[in-house]
């Protein structure tokens, strides 16, 4: 069975990126469950295929994900909006070091190459089927942030 050399999903029927732009493309409907998990999906997804993705950049995906697990989509929704904050001209005296506080730092060792959840499992038949989508978010989640944790 050939697997992706990142998250060490099967690549078939439909690799990961196949996936990756059909959720996309449900997140970006703006729909419950697919639109308010966006940035978790996304999060997941990149930490999962961190190629795309340079070491610096895994604070922000790292933030959702403690986030979400912390306090759920709320939490999410709070980070997001000190994000705006921070990065708006028209605000002084708030910065990116204000948005992580309290956050665990990103990941910077050794790349994972096998997650317990990854977007095959979220995916079921290659649709994100809304029945249970929030839940296996929540899975995906876990095991991305699991797997990332020094050992």
């Amino acid at each position: 069975m050939t697997r992706c050399a990142e998250c060490g999903a099967p690549a078939r029927p439909h690799s990961c990126a196949e996936l990756f732009d059909t959720v996309l493309a449900l997140d970006h409907s703006q729909r419950p469950p697919w639109g308010p998990l966006h940035g978790v999906t996304v999060s997941c997804f990149v930490l999962q295929h961190p190629g795309r993705l340079p070491a610096p950049g895994r604070a922000q995906p790292w933030a959702v994900l403690h986030a979400y697990l912390a306090g759920g989509q709320t939490a999410v929704t709070a980070l997001a909006g000190r994000m705006r904050r921070a990065n708006s001209h028209h605000r002084r005296g708030v910065g990116l070091a204000d948005v992580w506080a309290g956050v665990p730092a990103p990941p910077l060792g050794p790349v994972p190459t096998g997650f317990a959840v990854t977007i095959t499992d979220v995916a079921l038949d290659g649709t994100f089927p809304a029945a249970g989508f929030p839940e296996r978010v929540s899975a995906w989640a876990r095991a991305t942030v699991a797997a990332w944790r020094p050992r």
